[in-house]
């Protein structure tokens, strides 16, 4: 309720009959909080493993990256595999195709999943925001404030991640800023495409 009540506060027109640059929206409440999905601990790295659980759990990771969060029905034999649901990066109350971005599968599924991804390449992309492609990700993705994370925190997160149960699970692809979208998208968190 307290997302709806802040939509009303900050877009009035959202809480009457919904019109204009809205009329292909509906509100959702997200799911903001989930606990990270256990992994695979054994040994000498069980320590670093669970410290990087802590800090994905902390840092909201699967908020996102948790297919059905982001409309408040996580699908929880997909967590941190990634979204069917994207984010709106452009504004679509001024554009009415905006650019989405479909977030990514963490889990070390080889085909879908960062399995192929090194310790390095997984840090580099947390904390600058550039995957293994070279490109930078998009700014929907936090990587500004993780860029301080010390390298022990990194390493676990990367070590948490890549610890995980692999899932297979591809993701749609990103649509660039006038593109017509094939998957629901979410926009500022409370509303939802009808497409």
């Amino acid at each position: 309720m307290k997302i709806r009540y802040l939509s009303c506060l900050l877009i009035p027109a959202a809480c009457a009959t919904v019109s204009g640059p809205l009329a292909d929206f509906e509100p959702v409440e997200a799911t903001t909080v989930l606990d990270a999905p256990a992994a695979r601990t054994a040994g000498a790295d069980a320590g670093r493993i669970e410290h990087g659980r802590y800090l994905v759990g902390l840092l909201g990771c699967e908020s996102c990256h948790t297919d059905g969060a982001l409309l408040g029905t996580p699908r929880m034999d997909r967590q941190l595999a990634g979204s069917d649901v994207g984010i709106a990066f452009s504004n679509p109350l001024q554009q009415r195709r905006p650019g989405i971005v479909y977030p990514a599968n963490l889990t070390p599924d080889m085909k879908t999943g960062i399995g192929a991804w090194s310790e390095r390449e997984i840090i580099t992309a947390i904390r600058t925001g550039v995957g293994r492609d070279g490109r930078r990700h998009l700014p929907v993705m936090p990587w500004p404030g993780y860029q301080k994370l010390s390298d022990a925190d990194a390493a676990a997160i990367a070590a948490y991640l890549r610890a995980l149960p692999p899932v297979q699970h591809a993701v749609p692809e990103n649509v660039r800023p006038g593109e017509r979208a094939r998957a629901p998208y979410v926009h500022f968190g409370v509303y939802q495409s009808r497409r």
